[in-house]
C-alpha cells in the first residue's frame, strides 16, 4: 500500500462530479490501485423499509440507519460479483450496532490489527481465514462536523499504525469528495428544475394574470369567494367545477396565492393536451434512456410544484386506464419516474377543475370513484356569466383597460347603451368570450367609440353549435327547432345592417363593414343587392 497509490485514488475521486462515481472510485480505486481485498461504503440516510432488513431486530431507532452503497473485492474463492454487490446480508447498519454501526455512531476510527488474535469485531471469521484476510480498518466519513458514512477495508497483510493513519487521511478526503459530489448533484437538479420552470410556467404565469383578480359583486360570485377564503388556507384537494371559460383557472391561481404554499410554484397541466403514451412522462417525469427520444432526465409537473400547488385542468379528460397512476400519488404521497427505480416524495396540493358533470362520470363508469372522492374534498362550483348579469358591465370595463394598455388604443370607454347590449347576450363562452369580445371591439374602436352591437351580431352568427351554446340559447327563451329559409334571410339582413351601421355604411377597406364580418367586399355587396338592403348615404 503506497503514499502515490492512496493520493492518486484520491485525486481522481475529488475530479467526479457525482455521487455514484466518487463511490465507485474510491472502492476501486482501493481495491485494484492499493491493493486492498475488500473496501466498502456505508452512508447514513432514512431507515425503511425495515420488514427485509436482516438487522432489523438490533436497530434501537429505525428512522435512521446506514446504507451499503459501494463495495469492490478481490476475493481467492468466490466469483468477485458477489464482492461487488450492495444488497446482501450486511446492506444495512444500525447506527451503533456491530463495528460500521460503532464507527458511524461515536464518530471513531477502529482498526482490528489481526483478526486471527481479536475476533470479536469480525461477524464472520471463518471467512475471514478461507479468503486470507488479516486486518481490517473502519473510518468515519465526517464533513464540516456531520458523519456521512463509513469506510471500511479488509486486507490481506498486516495495517501498522502509519497506515492506519494514511486511510484516516484518505478517508476525510474521501468525505470532501462525497460532499461536493451531493453539492453539484443538487446543483444540478436545482438547475434543471429552474430551466424547467422557466420553459413551461413562465408564459403560463404571464398569461394567467394577464386578467387579474377575479372581478365581479354578484351573490353567485361572492358565494364562490367566500369558499375560496374558506379552503385556501388548508392542505386540502379542491375540485372546481363549471363551465368552460368561467375562470376556473383563476380560481385556483387564488386558492394557491392564499396559501401558505404561495412562495413555491403554481403549475398547471391541461389534461386534456397530454397524450396518453406520454402521461407519466408528463406528470411524473423521466430517465434518460426510459424510451426512444428520452436523451435527458426529465422531471415531471408534480417536481416542479414541489412545496407548492399543481392545477389539474380539465381533469375529466383522463383516460380512465391511467386515473389509477394519479391516483396513488394523492393517496401515498410518492412516484417514480419513468423507467428509474427511485421512489420520490410529492409535497404538493392538488387543485383540478373540469367541466363535465363528474359524477355523472363516475356512474357511467368512466372515472374512478376512489380518485373523485380524492379529488372532491372540497368542491367549488363558479357560476355561469348568464347567471350573473350584474358582473358583465364590471367584467366588460376591466378587459377594456387591459386591452387599452395592450393595444396601445386611450379614450375608450363603455357606454350605457354598451353595457345593456352585453348584459343581454347569454355568454354562451362566459367570460371567456366576454374577454375576446371587448378585445375585437377595441381593434374595431374608430374615433374612441367602441362598436359593440355589431361584434355581438357577429358573435350571435359564429358562435359554436356546443352544448352550453345550446344551454345558453335555452336561457335567453324558447326557439323554432328548425330555422326556416325566410328567418335565416331575415336574420342575415338584420346582421348586414347592423356592421354597415357601425361602419357609417362603409363596405371596402379597413374598418369597412366586409372587414368586420370576416367576407370579400364583392360578397358583400351582392348580398347587399340581394337582400334589398339600402345604405344610408
Amino acid at each position: 500500500m503506497s503514499d502515490d497509490a492512496l493520493l492518486q485514488v484520491a485525486l481522481a475521486a475529488a475530479e467526479a462530479r457525482d455521487p455514484a462515481s466518487v463511490l465507485r472510485t474510491v472502492v476501486d480505486g482501493l481495491t485494484q490501485n492499493v491493493g486492498l481485498a475488500l473496501a466498502r461504503v456505508w452512508l447514513v440516510g432514512p431507515g425503511g423499509p425495515c420488514e427485509a432488513c436482516p438487522m432489523r431486530e438490533e436497530c434501537p431507532d429505525r428512522t435512521r440507519c446506514l446504507h451499503l452503497v459501494a463495495s469492490a473485492g478481490n476475493p481467492q474463492h468466490e466469483p468477485r460479483e458477489r464482492w461487488t454487490r450492495t444488497d446482501g446480508d450486511f446492506r444495512r447498519f444500525p447506527l451503533g450496532v456491530r463495528k460500521v454501526g460503532h464507527i458511524a455512531a461515536r464518530g471513531e476510527s477502529l482498526l482490528v490489527a489481526d483478526i486471527e488474535h481479536d475476533a470479536a469485531w469480525i461477524a464472520r471469521p471463518e471467512w475471514a481465514r478461507a479468503e486470507g484476510i488479516r486486518s481490517f480498518a473502519g473510518h468515519p466519513l465526517v464533513f464540516r462536523g456531520e458523519v456521512l458514512g463509513v469506510l471500511a477495508v479488509f486486507c490481506r497483510a498486516g495495517i501498522g499504525p502509519e497506515r492506519f493513519a494514511q486511510l484516516r487521511g484518505f478517508a476525510a478526503q474521501a468525505a470532501v469528495a462525497i460532499a461536493n459530489a451531493r453539492a453539484f448533484d443538487e446543483l444540478a437538479r436545482l438547475r434543471e428544475q429552474l430551466e424547467l420552470e422557466r420553459d413551461y410556467l413562465r408564459e403560463e404565469v404571464r398569461a394567467a394574470r394577464a386578467h387579474g383578480a377575479i372581478v365581479g359583486s354578484s351573490p353567485a360570485l361572492r358565494a364562490a369567494l367566500e369558499q375560496i377564503e374558506l379552503v385556501a388556507p388548508t392542505d386540502a384537494n379542491v375540485l372546481v367545477l363549471g363551465e368552460s371559460g368561467t375562470g376556473k383557472e383563476l380560481v385556483a391561481q387564488a386558492i394557491h396565492e392564499r396559501s401558505a404554499r404561495a412562495a413555491a410554484p403554481l403549475v398547471r397541466v391541461n389534461c386534456a393536451a397530454v397524450p396518453r403514451e406520454l402521461f407519466e412522462s408528463e406528470f411524473f417525469g423521466h430517465a434518460r434512456g426510459a424510451f426512444t427520444g428520452a436523451v435527458r432526465d426529465r422531471a415531471g409537473r408534480f417536481e416542479l410544484a414541489q412545496g407548492g400547488t399543481l392545477f389539474l385542468d380539465e381533469v375529466g379528460e383522463i383516460p380512465l386506464e391511467l386515473q389509477g397512476k394519479l391516483l396513488r400519488v394523492l393517496q401515498e404521497g410518492t412516484f417514480e419516474r419513468v423507467g428509474e427505480d427511485r421512489t420520490r416524495r410529492a409535497n404538493v396540493r392538488v387543485v383540478a377543475a373540469t367541466n363535465r358533470d363528474l359524477r355523472r362520470q363516475v356512474d357511467a363508469g368512466r372515472f374512478r370513484e376512489d380518485l373523485y372522492y380524492r379529488l372532491a374534498v372540497f368542491p367549488i362550483e363558479l357560476p355561469p356569466l348568464r347567471e350573473r348579469p350584474g358582473d358583465v358591465g364590471a367584467l366588460a370595463a376591466h378587459f377594456l383597460a387591459l386591452n387599452e394598455r395592450k393595444l396601445g388604443k386611450k379614450g375608450l370607454r363603455l357606454t350605457n347603451r354598451d353595457v345593456q347590449a352585453l348584459e343581454r347576450y347569454a355568454w354562451p363562452g362566459n367570460v371567456r368570450e366576454l374577454a375576446s369580445v371587448i378585445e375585437r371591439a377595441t381593434i374595431l374602436a374608430r374615433d374612441g367609440r367602441l362598436t359593440i352591437d355589431a361584434v355581438l351580431a357577429r358573435a350571435n352568427t359564429t358562435a359554436p353549435a356546443t352544448a352550453h351554446a345550446a344551454r345558453a340559447t335555452m336561457a335567453r327563451g324558447p326557439s323554432p327547432a328548425i330555422e326556416t329559409e325566410s328567418d335565416r334571410k331575415q336574420r342575415e339582413r338584420a346582421n348586414i345592417q347592423a356592421a354597415l351601421a357601425a361602419c357609417g355604411g362603409k363596405i371596402y377597406g379597413p374598418g369597412g363593414a366586409a372587414e368586420l364580418l370576416s367576407m370579400r367586399p364583392t360578397t358583400l355587396a351582392s348580398r347587399i343587392q340581394a337582400l334589398g338592403i339600402r345604405r344610408r348615404p
